[in-house]
């Protein structure tokens, strides 16, 4: 499951519509509904996060919280490190290697201090 659909599958059961309601108000099947909130899906356009914004309401900061989740919910990542240093490689393969035998902890510890980092640069 990507974040987008854990996110998509909580707000759905919050406000208790089944896929089939939230798949026919958004105009998608809901074959496609389910794929998106299992991670069998990429990251919807952005006119579907559109239409599923307005369907659950969301506004201000939290619309712009769910876009950025559904910005960050590729399921198949692909990193290209050509050009870049030794140690980004070998960052992107340690991570690629490894991240299928971390537990959500690490995961989000790593997730948190990468954030860290960044938010240095801004």
């Amino acid at each position: 499951m990507t974040p987008l659909g854990e996110k998509i599958r909580e707000l759905r059961q919050e406000r208790g519509a089944s896929q089939k309601e939230m798949a026919a108000a958004i105009g998608v099947s809901p074959a496609y509904l389910s794929a998106l909130e299992h991670g069998r899906r990429g990251a919807p356009s952005w006119t579907l996060i559109q239409k599923i914004i307005g369907y659950f309401n969301i506004i201000w900061d939290e619309a712009e919280e769910f876009q950025r989740i559904a910005q960050a919910s590729h399921p198949r990542v692909k990193v290209d490190t050509s050009g870049l240093s030794p140690a980004a490689t070998e960052l992107a393969n340690l991570l690629a290697e490894n991240i299928a035998r971390m537990d959500e902890a690490e995961l989000r510890a790593i997730t948190a201090r990468i954030r860290e980092v960044l938010a240095r640069r801004r």
